[in-house]
């Protein structure tokens, strides 16, 4: 960035390319035009709960306490530039989209929620039906609550959250990836996917391949943890997107690295990045160390300027790349 361009002014300056007038991205408070999506941080939590999936319960903790110790964080966000936050806290781990709705209209971020359910951590967070359902009846649930909302709220899902471990997807998670592809084709909702390693990340592009749906409509989320960079290529080859979360102050020059590394290959229209933070979790005192959104605006931005980072590539890595992430459309292999 130039001295004193704003994020406000990369994500309203123009690449030249066809208007997004006409593509829509769901928020919580209901459909927006991807054009209007704005600087985005495309992966994010509020609240979470790791009590596991047998003993979760929103009696869990009392909604206007969380309201009021996240409200100056999401705040903060929306100050230092951030226009739509997308909080990717799955079902049965603590999602609470009224809390969401409550902190977009509070603050005017724009706020995506999601569906799917998320099978890393050996499975913890799955509710029981996951392991009698059958892929079909599983997409039928996340089907559901995109048309006709979550939980008889009205809010609707902006993309498919699911969650694998690592090395080679066991059965049931091959069950969320083929559950996850067929909601996409019928809703037209990205895969984001925690996945731990290069392994179940091709894994799963390889099982979307076989499902009809094109490397494009999945997020490998925590890429970053890969150390291998031909098997980032090999996903972005696949068409995937690849995701280096997780930036805090101590990953500056690591998270650098990578996206320079996707740069210098040409790939850096495929990059997402984000912080994974916040992280109001229901088992501590007063949610335990609530981590801000800020460091990607405060300490990553100027770092990308000082490694000679234009204006179009930074606007491309914060406004861009989401915004095409997170459209709402079906990708689908051509027949």
């Amino acid at each position: 960035m130039t001295a004193g361009t704003s994020v406000a002014a990369l994500a309203g300056c123009q690449t030249g390319k066809p208007s997004a007038k006409e593509l829509q991205v769901m928020t919580v408070r209901g459909p927006i035009t991807a054009q209007h999506m704005g600087a985005t941080l495309p992966h994010e939590h509020i609240l979470l709960d790791f009590v596991g999936a047998e003993e979760i319960s929103r009696d869990r903790y009392n909604q206007d306490e969380v309201f009021d110790a996240v409200l100056p964080f999401v705040q903060q966000a929306k100050d230092l530039g951030c226009d739509t936050l997308v909080e990717c806290t799955p079902n049965w781990i603590g999602r609470d989209v009224i809390l969401l709705r409550r902190l977009s209209k509070s603050t005017g971020l724009q706020i995506l929620t999601n569906t799917g359910y998320y099978g890393a951590g050996k499975n913890k967070y799955l509710p029981r039906h996951t392991f009698t359902d059958s892929s079909i009846d599983l997409s039928n649930r996340w089907i559901a609550e995109w048309t006709d909302g979550i939980d008889e709220t009205g809010i609707r899902p902006g993309f498919i959250k699911i969650g694998v471990d690592k090395g080679r997807l066991s059965d049931v998670h091959r069950k969320l990836i083929r559950a996850a592809a067929r909601t996409h084709r019928q809703t037209g909702l990205t895969i984001a996917a925690h996945t731990g390693d290069g392994v179940a990340a091709l894994d799963e592009l390889a099982m979307l391949r076989d499902e009809g749906v094109a490397g494009s409509a999945f997020i490998w989320v925590h890429a970053q943890n890969e150390a291998d960079e031909d098997t980032h290529l090999r996903a972005v080859e696949m068409g995937a997107w690849v995701e280096f979360d997780q930036i805090s102050p101590k990953s500056i020059e690591k998270h650098l690295a990578m996206v320079q590394a996707m740069k210098s290959r040409g790939f850096l229209s495929r990059v997402l990045v984000s912080h994974d933070a916040g992280w109001y979790q229901v088992d501590k005192p007063d949610g335990g160390e609530f981590r801000p959104f800020d460091t990607l605006f405060t300490q990553f931005l100027p770092a990308l300027k000082a490694a000679s980072f234009t204006d179009e590539e930074v606007r491309q890595l914060l406004v861009v790349n989401p915004r095409e992430a997170f459209t709402v459309r079906v990708r689908a292999i051509p027949e």
